[in-house]
């Protein structure tokens, strides 16, 4: 079951959740019918968890969310990017560690 703290960013709510937020946001780029994309599902909950607080971290379905998509040049998926105050820091394609996922949200929280 995902977890609580994992927010369902949609290209309506992309500008205020990720662009806007005075937190570090970790965007994981999925789809339903991914099968690499369920296997990251469990560390997404875990860090959305870990980091509850302090760094947001959401999910956006790609095939619902085109625009936001598009925007970004999703070609791949998962696709997992990091925004610290409204600029994107880090892009990381196909599947991630947990530990390297949490390099990149640490990196962000300090600046």
């Amino acid at each position: 079951m995902a977890s609580s703290n994992v927010l369902m960013i949609t290209d309506d709510t992309f500008e205020d959740e990720v662009i806007q937020s005075d937190q570090p946001v970790l965007v994981d780029f999925w789809a339903e019918w991914c099968m690499p994309c369920k296997m990251l599902a469990p560390t997404i909950d875990e860090l959305a968890d870990e980091y509850a607080g302090r760094a947001k971290v959401g999910k956006v379905d790609t095939d619902e969310n085109r625009d936001v998509a598009v925007k970004f040049g999703i070609s791949a998926i998962p696709t997992v990017m990091v925004f610290a105050n409204g600029e994107l820091v880090k892009r990381m394609v196909g599947m991630q560690t947990k530990k390297d996922l949490k390099k990149v949200l640490d990196d962000a929280l300090a600046g």
